[in-house]
């Protein structure tokens, strides 16, 4: 089991992951005078040429790499059993997703849609698994909250599908991605103040 100190940093890394990830896309969006937040989808930054797709899909894998980092500190948080395994693992699949987003952009077609897709599907789904292995532990207080965020993290997706409230979907995934953001930065805390 990995030492308190290194736990600590594993929660640091949850902290950063969001924080690294929105200075990029912020910046990327500020270098490109065209976006529209109702038109674009954020990943169209990534195709733009010069500064704007670098720094918008090295921020996409850079955060995604410490999120895999902290998906582990999850593991070692939430303990061993059968569902916090299921949980922490697809975290980290959603992790390898946003990586994927970053190193395979609009421009290489169906494989960004996929890569995209699970990353918005895998996210809100193992934060619901989460929730039950919360239940388990008796953490009643971070189970309603994880359900929440799934739940805030999905909700833009199903009112686009159903409403279709904008042209592209930059909306919905910043909705999505800043509640995943809420989550982590407040569990990168509390496993922090745990490993001190």
């Amino acid at each position: 089991m990995q030492e308190p100190k290194n736990l600590k940093w594993l929660g640091v890394c949850g902290i950063l992951a969001p924080v690294v990830a929105f200075v990029c896309i912020l910046s990327a969006i500020t270098s490109y005078a065209q976006f529209s937040w109702f038109d674009n989808a954020l990943s169209d930054l990534g195709v733009v040429l010069g500064v704007t797709r670098l720094i918008f899909n090295a921020g996409l894998i850079s955060s995604g790499l410490l999120a895999l980092a902290f998906g582990v500190g999850l593991f070692l948080f939430l303990g061993r059993n059968v569902v916090s395994r299921v949980g922490c693992s697809v975290f980290v699949l959603a992790s390898l997703a946003l990586i994927a987003i970053g190193v395979f952009p609009e421009s290489t077609g169906r494989t960004h849609l996929f890569v995209s897709v699970m990353f918005f599907v895998l996210l809100p789904v193992s934060l619901l698994i989460i929730v039950i292995s919360f239940v388990q532990m008796r953490k009643i207080r971070m189970a309603v909250f994880t359900l929440f965020i799934s739940v805030v993290a999905a909700l833009p997706w199903v009112l686009q599908f159903t409403n279709h409230y904008a042209v592209g979907v930059a909306i919905p995934e910043t909705v999505s991605a800043l509640a995943g953001s809420a989550w982590a930065i407040v569990m990168g805390s509390t496993i922090i103040g745990r490993a001190s």
